[in-house]
């Protein structure tokens, strides 16, 4: 942490969804996909959050983006609670605060050329005074991404699956926003490809001073991008720290269980792979005390009792556990 005001601070945020809005849900209770979720970025930071499917950062992303509206919690942005802005004001924000998406297959228009899908954010925020000042700033991008100024003309369908992502990229970058949250960008494409597109977004990171929500399930490639990693468990965040510290000494046993999983190229440094039991729980109706108990190795009695707070155990490094005598 550097001291400076955060550009996003996010306190208690809780995303509920009405359980019968489901098909398999019953009709019953709340799916709390994220509860009591706090935590900051700092302007030019990348924020990675990992965990696995259902444990609601993608809920995260796109309750800070306003996509959803939040149940309960703030959302400042500079300063400015977003949490409750009008449609109006939320135009303004969306201008400085970009998406990437996860399916560079599905959020893409197979109407429209790469032209008109670059330049619908300059159209929709008013930027560039004409048709020839938007296209100058489309091959711009084009150019920023990695594509050819000529591929303005084609449809999506003539990409690859990381040609698509970089539209998708260059989409999202094209009204010069200052956030970007990053849900899963390289999840749906071929490993070959995706060290190229992770490594681009950390170059345009650098390059454009971008400060990014950086959302993964695979914790190297979060690790590799960002400058610190929460991590999430059904709704409710484990563990936060520096990036670097969090994969040499992770405190939290969920934290140890996913680094055990990261594939490791020396043999004789590979530890024992760790092999969480059963499935995570419904959101519908998650376990007392520590979510993360009925999976845990180290859990006991007091596990379903007490809901863990977020507690600093070292500089910059937070973990949500009851025990001190572990890892």
């Amino acid at each position: 942490m550097t001291g400076t005001a955060p550009l996003l601070d996010v306190r208690g945020l809780r995303t509920w969804f009405d359980a019968d809005s489901g098909v398999f849900s019953g009709g019953k209770g709340k799916i709390k996909a994220v509860d009591d979720v706090s935590f900051a970025i700092e302007p030019g930071e990348v924020l990675g959050l990992v965990g696995e499917s259902g444990s609601g950062k993608t809920t995260v992303g796109r309750t800070v983006l306003r996509l959803i509206d939040p149940t309960a919690g703030q959302i400042y942005y500079r300063g400015a609670d977003i949490a409750h802005l009008s449609q109006a004001a939320l135009r303004t924000f969306r201008r400085h605060a970009q998406p990437i998406f996860q399916d560079p297959f599905a959020s893409l228009n197979p109407r429209m050329h790469v032209e008109q899908i670059v330049a619908e954010p300059l159209v929709v925020h008013g930027i560039g005074k004409s048709r020839e000042e938007r296209r100058e700033r489309v091959v711009e991008i084009l150019r920023l991404v990695g594509l050819h100024p000529d591929h303005r003309d084609r449809y999506p369908h003539e990409f690859s699956g990381g040609q698509r992502q970089r539209i998708g990229i260059a989409r999202a970058l094209a009204a010069g926003p200052e956030f970007v949250v990053a849900d899963e960008p390289v999840s749906a494409l071929d490993v070959s490809i995706q060290a190229q597109v992770v490594n681009l977004l950390r170059d345009l990171k650098r390059r454009l001073g971008l400060t990014m929500l950086f959302i993964a399930h695979d914790i190297a490639v979060v690790e590799y991008i960002s400058d610190r990693v929460i991590v999430m468990y059904l709704g409710r965040i484990m563990e936060s720290a520096p990036a670097r510290e969090l994969n040499r000494s992770p405190k939290h046993p969920y934290t140890e269980a996913l680094l055990s999983a990261v594939p490791e190229p020396d043999p004789d440094r590979k530890g024992k792979r760790i092999v969480l039991q059963g499935d995570i729980p419904s959101p519908i109706n998650p376990p007392s005390g520590c979510v993360f108990r009925t999976r845990c190795p180290y859990a006991i009695a007091d596990c379903a009792k007490v809901v863990p707070e977020l507690r600093e155990v070292s500089a910059g490094h937070l973990k949500a556990c009851i025990r001190d005598d572990i890892l």
